[in-house]
This record gives structure tokens, sequence and C-alpha cells, in this order.
């Protein structure tokens, strides 16, 4: 199938993504990410509470609780070694230290990888990875 690009096409832009990640606890989670990664959030949404923005740097992760915690499934679960979130940054190695002053879980360390980032990852309280990393020039 080709794909014709029109003029409307293009005028339209992505402005940032949020990944949704589902929770067992929206407001341990929110809490976590705010105490051990840095997040913000302004307010907790529905009665009782079951979803939450968080935001960092201009970045978004949306929260949401699930009724069924077996829903819960990281995604180093189905593909070895895979992140369910995953940040470019300007600078890993402070970001790194930041996290580590916050007592994040660190899953793995700062490491040079063959792709050329240098990178290191995290895990959140329902085991989601969530990984950081840089291109080194």
């Amino acid at each position: 199938m080709v794909y014709e690009l029109r003029q409307v096409d293009v005028e339209a832009r992505l402005l940032g993504v949020a990944p949704v990640l589902l929770v067992a606890d929206v407001r341990a989670a929110a809490a976590h990410y705010r105490d051990k990664l840095g997040f913000n959030y302004d307010t907790f949404f529905g009665d009782p509470p079951d979803f939450c923005i968080i935001h960092r740097d201009g970045c978004s992760i949306m929260l949401s609780q699930t009724p069924d915690e077996k829903a819960i499934v990281p995604h180093y679960r189905v593909v070895d070694r895979m992140w369910d979130v995953y940040f470019w940054v300007d600078d890993v190695e402070l970001i790194y230290r930041e996290l580590e002053t916050r007592n994040a879980t660190i899953d793995y360390g700062l490491c040079m990888k063959s792709y050329g980032i240098k990178e290191f990852g995290v895990q959140d309280l329902d085991g989601y990875d969530i990984g950081f990393g840089q291109i080194m020039d």
C-alpha cells in the first residue's frame, strides 16, 4: 500500500506522548514516581481515585489503577530485558546520581550499549522497567 501525503497531513504535528501504565494502587504509584523518580502530579481523577497523570521535564506518564492485578504485565515478562517506558535524557550520569540519591530501585546500572547509548534502568512498585538513555557521540 502506498500512502500519498497531502498538504493537510504534513501540517499536523505530534506534541507529546504519555504512556499508560496499569497500576495496583494509583496513590502509591504516584507517590513512588514523585519521591523516587522526581515526577510531580496535580490531582487524582475518579471517585474513588483511579487515575493520575505524572509529569517531569515536559514528559508525562498516565497511571491507571486496575481492579485486576493480573492485568499488570511488565514487558520484561514477555520480552527479555524490555522496558515499559524509555526516556531520552541530556545527562544520563546526572539523572543516575539523582535517582540513586532518591533511593530508586536501580534495575541495571549505567552502561554503554553497543547501539551507542549510555543508559540505566529502574523498576517501579508494579515491576515496570523504566529506562533512561543518552546518545553518546
